[in-house]
């Protein structure tokens, strides 16, 4: 592999590529085989605005490809003009109060990426409110959606936390995965998140040990003036302990129904959060340490009318062929096993698992479906905290470390 570097503003970009020439962030061909593709790392540093500003100007052709393609994508889901599509979804929320309110510096850091990359701001801003767009979809259409598998595993003999899951996206995205590294800053800790060029975060860990990963919850109560997601992953990686991340988790406002799992030092938490409230949920009573999800809820029963058949369907058994279903039999059936402790490499496996083959767990690019998994993360916390990540899918790529240096 051959380094890239590329100095602008006083900050490095770190770009790892193959032995071959490919574009800044190219992404995988189909059913290529499983090689050391490494996900470009972002070196960001300073406050909001300047993090966001060194962001929308090294990915600045990038976040123009990547934002055309999501409006082709809204074009083609809708129907209509997707500047109108946005302008429309804009309008119908109010998150930027609370976001300035609770998260000022990441608000001056969507307006840097909007500067650095020429972009619109509202477009920038509507680009990070991934779940919040779903949620609007779902208001409109009454839809549903099928996306990521997580795991979380607590500390024992020895071993450490591990959060991890199979992000699945849409496919406009593939070829735009970034790994943005946060310096410490003032009361910002130093931090590892898997991103999109043009986004804030997906999920990740910081300095502290405390990680988190999400899964959509499309049949939970949203709210138009709560936190959304992405501000959400990265608040709660600006904490410094549990106790606090806990607080943060079950206060806030949520904006979209969404599955949290959060990794702190030497445990690991369920949250199934919607507008109204928060549940904890533990799949296995009998093993609490021990948690695995997919995209629909169990604990938490503040779900919108139109789900409620649905949903009752889901708890009662009668849904077996279920997409989101399927795949939590097949995570509860790879790791709920009593006596048999989980390694980061059974969970690779099991990420990187198609026990069925119309609904598995891992999902490659295809240009004919609808989504992928943009990247397959297993976030190690405790002391020396880590992130393995792979370019798409981890059934075609390697995890490579980045390991959190203090």
């Amino acid at each position: 592999m051959n380094n890239r570097k590329n100095l602008l503003v006083g900050f490095v970009l770190i770009l790892f590529t193959s032995a071959q020439s490919s574009p800044l962030l190219a992404g995988p061909p189909a059913g290529s085989p499983l090689k050391n593709k490494v996900v470009p790392v972002i070196e960001l540093s300073g406050n909001g605005y300047d993090r966001g500003l060194k962001h929308g100007i090294l990915l600045k052709k990038e976040i123009a490809e990547v934002y055309g393609k999501w409006k082709d994508d809204i074009h083609k889901n809708t129907g209509s003009n997707a500047d109108s599509v946005i302008a429309k979804f804009y309008a119908s929320t109010n998150f930027e109060p609370i976001i300035k309110k609770l998260e000022p510096d990441l608000l001056e850091e969507v307006k840097g990426i909007a500067k650095g990359s020429g972009q619109p701001y509202r477009d920038v801003l509507c680009f990070q409110l991934v779940d919040e767009f779903w949620v609007y979809m779902d208001r409109l259409r009454q839809t549903n959606g099928n996306h990521c598998s997580g795991i979380g595993v607590g500390a024992s003999n020895g071993s450490p936390v591990y959060i991890a899951q199979n992000m699945d996206v849409e496919n406009y995205m593939n070829g735009y995965q970034i790994l943005l590294h946060i310096a410490k800053n003032k009361n910002t800790p130093q931090q590892y998140v898997l991103s999109c060029a043009g986004l804030i975060a997906l999920n990740g860990v910081n300095e502290y040990g405390i990680g988190v990963c999400v899964n959509t919850l499309l049949e939970l109560n949203a709210s138009n003036d709560g936190l959304p997601v992405a501000f959400i992953i990265r608040g709660v990686l600006t904490k410094k302990t549990g106790k606090e991340a806990l607080e943060f988790f079950q206060t806030v406002k949520h904006a979209s129904g969404q599955n949290y799992i959060l990794g702190l030092q030497d445990k690991v938490y369920d949250f199934e959060a919607s507008a109204g409230k928060v549940v904890r949920f533990i799949p296995n009573a009998s093993n609490p340490s021990l948690v695995y999800y997919t995209n629909h809820a169990v604990a938490n029963n503040d779900i919108k009318p139109w789900h409620i058949k649905e949903h009752n369907q889901i708890l009662a058994g009668l849904a077996k062929k279920d997409n989101s279903v399927i795949r939590f039999a097949s995570l509860k059936s790879r790791l709920d096993v009593s006596g048999n402790s989980i390694s980061a490499e059974k969970i690779k496996q099991t990420l990187r698992s198609k026990d069925d083959l119309i609904n598995p767990v891992c999902r490659d690019y295809d240009i004919a479906h609808s989504g992928f998994t943009f990247s397959s993360v297993i976030l190690t916390l405790g002391k020396n905290p880590s992130i393995q990540l792979t370019d798409a899918s981890p059934d075609q790529a390697e995890y490579i470390t980045n390991f959190i240096k203090k």
